[in-house]
């Protein structure tokens, strides 16, 4: 008489396939978790040209001055304004701007659209606040986030 094997898996090959699987949700998952990171690091990098570049239209137009930062904000770039910097209704007199529509772009790594001045440019160092770091002698601007302060 020979013996008869069942049709079943046995425990060996169960383990195989169960290490198997392992491997590739090892393998798999990362990819799925990296897109929103890249997502998120290439918005900044949109925003901070965006506002670099309009920092700049401000400073064609007001003779080299950069806007100045007041309560968290560069007010100067969503705002109509004279020659001077000063803010006021569009118009014959306030001809400049607005160079940003709506909010200010957040850094979209935190969350903030804070705009915190800094020393010195690059900066060196974060700040609680979060949003952007900015060197208002230049107008040079840097988002508030570690790993992110020379972009």
């Amino acid at each position: 008489m020979t013996a008869k094997r069942s049709a079943g898996l046995t425990l060996i090959e169960i383990l195989i396939v169960v290490v198997v699987m392992a491997v590739l949700a090892a393998t798999i998952i990362p990819q799925f978790s990296s897109p929103t990171s890249d997502i998120k690091t290439s918005t900044l990098q949109f925003n901070l040209h965006f506002l670099r570049s309009q920092i700049e239209l401000y400073k064609l137009n007001h003779s080299g001055a950069a806007p100045a930062i007041r309560n968290g904000s560069l007010p100067q770039l969503s705002s109509a304004t004279d020659a001077n910097g000063n803010i006021g209704s569009a118009g014959t007199s306030f001809p400049f701007g607005p160079y940003l529509e709506g909010n200010f772009p957040t850094n979209p790594l935190d969350g903030h659209n804070t705009v915190t001045a800094t020393a010195d440019f690059p900066p060196t160092a974060t700040t609680t606040d979060g949003g952007w770091l900015y060197f208002a002698t230049t107008g040079q601007i840097a988002p508030n986030t570690a790993g992110h302060l020379t972009d």
